[in-house]
């Protein structure tokens, strides 16, 4: 029977044939790799300028209370607890790059850690230790670990909500008060999950399969039973992100705007960041399920690897919530967004691991880590450049620019043709002492007194009267907008008797000085 092939691996931790690492225990090994993730998540996370979901964070953060839960009330609510999160921390530490993506670099640390506490459940600790610092080097966690958003967070509560469903299920044997209290918490925790990151619920059908793989002491039908009526409670507790979550839809729909994506864009794009990262992960991957698959019964253990059952965990969280999203993308609605599988990549991080630990020898195990490590350098190091948010936000830069020409009394004027996260307006919002004194011409309503999360702004062209006294205006433009779409604001406030005397191109960011 499947379920009975789990059992031992859930009933305790592997037996681990080689001499056990001298005084490291099994909480000091996961809390050297999540300082260690940590550590490689914050470092040079200051150095890329904000980009526009950070520009979303921290302008919703920073509205008074009553001007957020107005927001709140008409989109983005599901991210509504990070933003209150936010509200508090930006209050105690400020806004600056570092201050704010801190928290994202502390929540990879938490999740490598818990990474490294699952693997144990179903392998030796060399293999599982390897797997929580994989997964801190993977391209996508080392830019989540660096970015003012809650996906760094919701992954870290995705494992710790696996680690908790483990460890409830494997003690079985334990007094009825205490099964409650640990079915409680999994309830709990999954609501909270929720309402950092409603898509937490592709997680589901993982933890089903893990239910079904568990049983061990007590017949299966009493696990199913348990963890759905923990599945049912913790959905009531989310009941409202839900409800308000579905009214609030089509603030995904610019999905279905976006270019279909393939599988195989997806196979790189979603967690590996560049081909050559994607290569050497995928043949490990493959590596991985052809030594476990593939070998007679009991050859891994030599390796502390995992058993079958043990893999297929793993295997399914790598794969079931990426396939949900695309077939459902496919055949039901746009859905699928690369950064919604980043909860995914705890999973990638123990099966390349366990690749790792399938190779003949040290010596090739060594070569391969190493390679892959070539491989994940440049990424890095692109990621963590001045232009590494968002193929190249620029906007501490343009501040610099403004904040080293501009006097005050002078008016600004921005590109508004771009889509929302890219318009050049936003490196006022988040880079405020560059823009004091400037005049904002074209502004109608502040971001802040709306339900919405810009800006309310007017055409150039119907605020002329705004420019009467001014000598000296900079338009923010940004370069990838149509020609003839930058060229208005330059013919319309020619018109009005001024000209161009520079033009400053900064990375996407053309800043052009327009005086009479």
């Amino acid at each position: 029977m499947v379920t009975s092939v789990l059992a031992p691996h859930l009933a305790a931790p592997v037996v681990l044939r080689r001499r056990r690492m001298r005084g490291l225990t099994p909480g000091r090994s996961a809390g050297l790799v999540g300082f260690a993730a940590f550590l490689i998540s914050v470092a040079w996370s200051w150095q890329p300028s904000f980009w526009g979901d950070e520009a979303a964070s921290i302008m919703s953060a920073e509205r008074s209370l009553p001007s957020l839960f107005g927001l709140l009330d008409s989109v983005d609510a599901v991210h509504g607890l990070y933003y209150l999160f936010l509200h508090g921390w930006i209050d105690l530490f400020g806004a600056s790059e570092l201050s704010t993506r801190l928290p994202s670099a502390i929540a990879i640390g938490i999740a490598a850690a818990g990474t490294v506490v699952l693997a144990r459940f179903f392998m030796g600790s060399r293999v599982a230790i390897g797997g929580g610092l994989i997964f801190a080097l993977i391209p996508r966690v080392t830019y989540m670990g660096a970015e003012a958003r809650s996906t760094a967070i919701a992954t870290a509560i995705a494992v710790w909500l696996t680690v908790l469903l483990v460890h409830t299920l494997r003690s079985g044997t334990a007094g009825r008060g205490r099964l409650v209290m640990l079915w409680l918490g999994y309830s709990v925790l999954l609501a909270l999950g929720m309402y950092v990151f409603l898509f937490l619920a592709l997680l589901l059908p993982v933890h089903a399969v893990i239910v079904v793989l568990a049983a061990s002491r007590h017949p299966l039908w009493r696990n199913v039973a348990a963890w759905l009526a923990a599945n049912v409670f913790g959905l009531l507790l989310a009941a409202p992100i839900i409800l308000i979550g579905t009214s609030q839809r089509e603030q995904i729909a610019f999905i279905g705007r976006r270019p279909t994506v393939t599988v195989t864009e997806a196979a790189v794009m979603q967690w590996f960041d560049t081909i050559p990262v994607a290569i050497m992960a995928w043949s490990l991957i493959i590596v991985a399920v052809l030594a476990v698959f593939l070998r007679r019964p009991g050859a891994h253990r030599s390796q502390n690897l995992p058993g079958r059952a043990g893999l297929t965990i793993f295997l399914v969280w790598l794969v079931v919530p990426s396939a949900i999203l695309l077939v459902g993308t496919q055949l039901v609605t746009p859905m699928y967004s690369l950064r919604y599988l980043s909860l995914c990549a705890p999973a990638v991080g123990v099966v390349i691991a366990v690749g790792v630990a399938a190779l003949a020898t040290n010596w090739v195990r060594t070569l391969a880590v190493a390679a892959l490590l070539t491989a994940i350098v440049p990424a890095y190091a692109v990621q963590r450049g001045d232009f590494g948010k968002n193929e190249g936000s620029d906007w501490r830069q343009v501040a610099d620019v403004i904040a080293a020409r501009a006097t005050p009394g002078d008016g600004v004027v921005f590109d508004q043709s771009v889509r929302p996260s890219r318009v050049p307006r936003l490196a006022m919002h988040v880079y405020p002492d560059a823009f004091v004194g400037l005049h904002d011409v074209t502004l109608t309503r502040r971001y802040a007194d709306t339900g919405w999360l810009w800006d309310e702004v007017a055409p150039l062209s119907d605020v002329l009267p705004a420019i009467t006294d001014l000598n000296r205006i900079w338009l923010l433009q940004y370069s990838g907008s149509g020609e003839s779409r930058r060229e208005t604001d330059v013919h319309t406030l020619t018109l009005q008797g001024f000209h161009v005397a520079e033009t400053t191109l900064v990375n996407r960011t053309r800043i052009i000085e327009m005086t009479r």
